[in-house]
């Protein structure tokens, strides 16, 4: 408070910077907390693969064929994870599969995103036969399973890692274009949109420096869900032997060829797939917490 004469003038707080508020809520989630720790420590893991693995992800040792993990009675520390059935390192395996594994999750999220957030943009800003034509589009693609319909695009164009990508994103797009079309259409009534169009701004201005930029908390939501959604239908492609091809390493298609080991070498199977599960739940975990952060409704 200062005295300016004889009179007293009391300053109102600052309010804290918007991060610093979404932080706030969201380090209350300990799930989210969680989820963001395994994420990062993902992340250190695939760029660091090269320095963190003991060996190479393909290379065979023809001594070591579904050598046990140290711990079990057989196993050494050469392999701490064991082998699978052509002496290949189940742990480099694993940590090169993870750069895998995110760099799809990244790259399908990134391609979804910007196409679906350009659809949905478009259908919510100018509406009439433009709406209708790009909703319709995007009812039929709903209306089909997700992985039925990314193991037809992957059939039609062969089965690749970069076409498992190109067909994950294409499922992901509905998703983002009624999501952003339902944020437009929400903002497009509010008084801060009306003040720029009287003011003379163009569509494009007022498509993406007024309404994109009120409609990005819940594409951040969405995106980070659809992160772990791309890594699962990536591995569920590797594992039906559509996605990337022997010798990469990559978690889906090392279930696959484990399966028939799963009496005998219980670990070539288990390890991959709670590598899966690990990581889906840590985005997961970290996407509900984006939510509950992001949302006002949820706010404490």
């Amino acid at each position: 408070m200062e005295y300016i004469g004889e009179h007293a003038i009391a300053h109102d707080e600052m309010p804290p910077h918007p991060l610093i508020e979404i932080w706030r809520y969201f380090r209350e989630n300990k799930g989210a907390l969680l989820g963001l720790g395994i994420s990062i420590a993902l992340v250190l893991m695939a760029i660091f693969a090269g320095v963190l693995a003991p060996h190479s992800p393909i290379t065979q040792d023809q001594t070591a064929f579904l050598k046990p993990p140290a711990w079990l009675p057989g196993g050494s520390w050469t392999y701490p994870l064991g082998t699978d059935a052509v002496g290949r390192d189940l742990l480099s395996r694993l940590i090169y599969g993870s750069r895998l594994s995110l760099f799809v999750g990244l790259l399908v999220v990134t391609l979804s995103l910007f196409v679906g957030v350009l659809l949905g943009l478009i259908s919510g800003y100018f509406r009439g036969w433009v709406d209708g034509l790009i909703m319709r589009l995007v009812d039929i693609m709903l209306a089909i399973p997700s992985l039925l319909l990314a193991i037809a695009i992957v059939a039609i164009l062969g089965p690749s890692l970069s076409n498992a990508i190109v067909a994950i994103a294409i499922v992901n797009v509905p998703y983002y274009v009624r999501l952003t079309r339902a944020s437009v259409i929400s903002e497009s009534s509010k008084d801060y949109v009306m003040a720029s169009r009287v003011a003379g701004a163009g569509h494009l201005r007022l498509m993406f420096s007024t309404l994109l930029p009120n409609c990005t908390a819940p594409l951040i939501v969405q995106g980070t869900l659809g992160f772990s959604s791309a890594i699962l239908d990536a591995a569920a492609l590797g594992f039906l032997g559509l996605g990337a091809q022997p010798p990469t390493p990559e978690w889906g298609s090392m279930l696959a060829n484990a399966m028939q080991f799963v009496q005998s070498a219980w670990w070539v199977v288990t390890f991959p797939g709670l590598a899966i599960l690990i990581t889906v739940l840590a985005f997961n975990l970290m996407g509900d917490g984006l939510r509950d952060a992001l949302d006002p409704k949820l706010k404490r």
